[in-house]
């Protein structure tokens, strides 16, 4: 990719980041491009669409997430705990532009079809997940664990604790980490004999 078109590509990711970050509503092509100092051509040149944009956002702090989580070691409790507080911390400081657009079609729908934002941040937990379960004598439910880690720690939510609450980091990690193990095991035991085989996400870690 040329010098110039990858600085377009980047001022325009990062413009996007602003704006949504104080966005009360939908934000246009115009905007981002008028935001990051291109004309509009030059922005669907790079992406086809403002949700392109925000996703491949979404994928750049994704993939922070997986190198640190490629880099922890310990149990898989401690992996799972450090690569939670990680994402929370992310989240404070990179998250307010992820909140605004949610997409009406289900998380594990979307994943499952391969949405390269989904897929990175769950190729970061997704190991640490299961070494969490089996630490603690559960069947593997695939990724239907990856499904409740997604909630728990969605951004939005994220944000309320933090905010609306007035939690710190720290009482949001250790929370949010306590009912996600209790989580676990009840999706474990309310599944019981029909758990999900491990080989069906299996295909999708990296």
């Amino acid at each position: 990719m040329r010098s110039d078109t990858e600085r377009n590509r980047k001022n325009l990711i990062q413009a996007a980041a602003r704006l949504f970050e104080v966005a009360e509503g939908p934000i246009s092509m115009t905007e981002i491009a008028h935001e990051a100092g291109v004309s509009v051509a030059t922005a669907y040149r790079q992406f086809a669409s403002v949700e392109e944009v925000l996703n491949t956002y979404r994928q750049d702090v994704g993939q922070l997430l997986l190198e640190f989580s490629e880099r922890q070691q310990g149990s898989g409790v401690q992996r799972l705990e450090s690569i939670s507080r990680y994402w929370i911390r992310l989240v404070r400081e990179r998250g307010a532009a992820m909140v605004p657009m949610r997409n009406r079609r289900g998380y594990l729908a979307r994943l499952w079809e391969g949405a390269d934002y989904l897929l990175v941040q769950a190729n970061a937990v997704r190991p640490a997940l299961r070494d969490a379960m089996q630490e603690q004598s559960l069947p593997d439910i695939g990724d239907k664990a990856v499904f409740l880690w997604n909630i728990l720690f969605d951004p939005r939510e994220i944000f309320d604790l933090l905010d609306t609450v007035g939690l710190s980091e720290q009482q949001v990690g250790s929370q949010l980490m306590a009912v996600l193990l209790g989580g676990l095991r009840g999706f474990a035991e309310g599944q019981g004999a029909n758990a999900e085989p491990a080989s069906h996400s299996a295909g999708r870690e990296k």
